[in-house]
């Protein structure tokens, strides 16, 4: 590792100090002097922030030529710009991993468990670990196992303005509370809770979880529609027909009352939190959706011909747009399945897709272009930007 610091000297210039093992001596400093004219108010604004990348290589670049040292700017370049990229954590069926640009390490206390859901609240990440254990991290590096689901098998997570939920098979709702997982009652009387049901014949489970800033819940149920509690949890109220079949609901964080949804039968989007809702398809290939992500004003929804992820692919369409398009630079033609509930996230205009086949792609510009940054991964069951 390279390491640096831009002393000052005065106010017309500074020292650039460099250790490492590319440097002339491991562990010993370069001291080499930088003039910055004082009336260059932009140099002088970079070195009062020196961490800055442009500032550090700009101000570098006054420097003589010294072999040892291009070796050290070099290094220290390729470090910065990988600390540019956002960080992502990616959950699959054999450990967690945490990105960030082609960088990709393990989190060696998850390495061979199944990691299928993630979140985050103001006490750090959480990680679902098979199903029956809830392990947590406080700064996103080292996980510890909290909470034992004995009786329950876990589904997903959702992190809400007042709790951690846990949705579980058989369509159950658990908050935790002192470190112990704890049943929310009044989910379990949900009006409508006998029609839930599954395809093959099976009891409903709940899919997914999200919440608005306006302390709005909203679970999904697979099948079962999307219910919504806006009293602490203390009442559920359906929000639109079950038979729409929705694999995932996403409340926007900062526009209390928009609600979308990814569903057998496409995209729908409701903006009086649940009250009404509109299905907008247009320009689809198909429309059977599975997850569905906010990047910024751009909706990014996967769509397939059906459950079994034939010719299935990633579209974007402003939130005010009237046709979805397909994103396909840097993806392929088709993926091998369905991008499934939880595999699509996004923050700011930055978005990530994760796959059933153990890659994930990145997009820095609201889905236009992507880059692989992983491959080889187990199947990937959840991403989530840091």
């Amino acid at each position: 590792m390279v390491r640096f610091l831009l002393g000052g000297r005065g106010a017309g210039g500074g020292r650039l100090f460099l250790s490492g093992p590319a440097a002339p001596s491991a562990h010993s400093a370069l001291g080499l002097s930088l003039r910055m004219p004082e009336n260059d108010h932009h140099h002088r604004d970079e070195r009062a922030h020196p961490g800055t990348h442009g500032g550090i290589i700009r101000a570098v670049a006054r420097i003589a030529n010294r072999p040892a040292l291009a070796v050290c700017l070099r290094q220290m370049e390729a470090a910065m710009s990988i600390r540019d990229e956002p960080m992502i954590y990616i959950a699959t069926d054999e450990g967690l991993h945490v990105a960030r640009g082609a960088d990709v390490t393990r989190v060696d206390d998850l390495a061979g468990r199944e990691v299928g859901a993630l979140a985050r609240d103001d006490r750090g990440w959480w990680a679902m670990v098979d199903g029956r254990e809830l392990w947590r991290s406080a700064d996103g590096g080292r996980f510890t196992s909290m909470v034992a689901l004995a009786r329950r098998k876990a589904t997903c997570l959702g992190a809400t303005t007042s709790a951690l939920l846990i949705g579980t098979a058989r369509a159950h709702l658990l908050r935790l509370e002192r470190e112990q997982a704890v049943v929310v009652p009044s989910f379990d009387q949900a009006a409508g809770r006998k029609s839930w049901y599954t395809p093959w014949g099976a009891p409903a489970d709940v899919r997914s979880i999200s919440a608005s800033s306006d302390g709005a819940v909203y679970v999904n149920v697979h099948v079962g529609g999307v219910l919504r509690s806006t009293r602490a949890l203390a009442q559920w109220t359906p929000t639109l027909d079950i038979e729409h079949d929705v694999h995932q609901v996403q409340a926007c964080a900062t526009r209390p009352g928009l609600v979308l949804v990814a569903a057998a039968d496409g995209f729908g989007v409701s903006e009086d939190g649940g009250g009404t809702w509109r299905w907008e398809n247009e320009g689809l290939h198909a429309h059977y959706c599975r997850a569905v992500a906010l990047a910024d004003d751009t909706v990014l929804l996967s769509a397939s011909s059906g459950h079994h992820g034939r010719r299935a692919a990633l579209y974007r369409r402003p939130l005010a747009g009237e046709r979805f398009e397909r994103c396909r630079d840097g993806l392929p033609e088709w993926f091998g399945d369905n991008v499934d509930t939880g595999c699509l996230g996004a923050r700011g205009r930055d978005a990530v897709i994760g796959t059933g086949d153990g890659c994930v792609f990145l997009s820095t510009d609201g889905g236009v272009r992507w880059t692989a940054i992983a491959k080889g991964l187990a199947p990937v069951r959840a991403v989530q930007f840091a």
